[in-house]
């Protein structure tokens, strides 16, 4: 796992709000996709560092972010 420093450049990604979130709060996480990495960060920071995951390693944390 790395931390990235937030770049300016995350309006260009495709970042996905946790299913958590609504509107009216609590902000979350969102995700986004890159070709090596899974990029995670805190909904309410969206200029903020970053987590970059190798894509097995969030595999492998889903089962345990969803509760199953």
């Amino acid at each position: 796992m790395t931390q990235k420093p937030a770049t300016g450049d995350g309006a260009a990604l495709e970042w996905i709000k946790s299913s958590y979130s609504t509107a009216e709060g609590p902000d979350c996480v969102e995700v986004a996709a890159v070709p090596d990495h899974i990029l995670v960060r805190d909904s309410k920071n969206p200029d903020g560092p970053r987590l970059a995951l190798p894509p097995a390693t969030w595999a492998a944390f889903l089962p345990y972010a969803s509760g199953h």
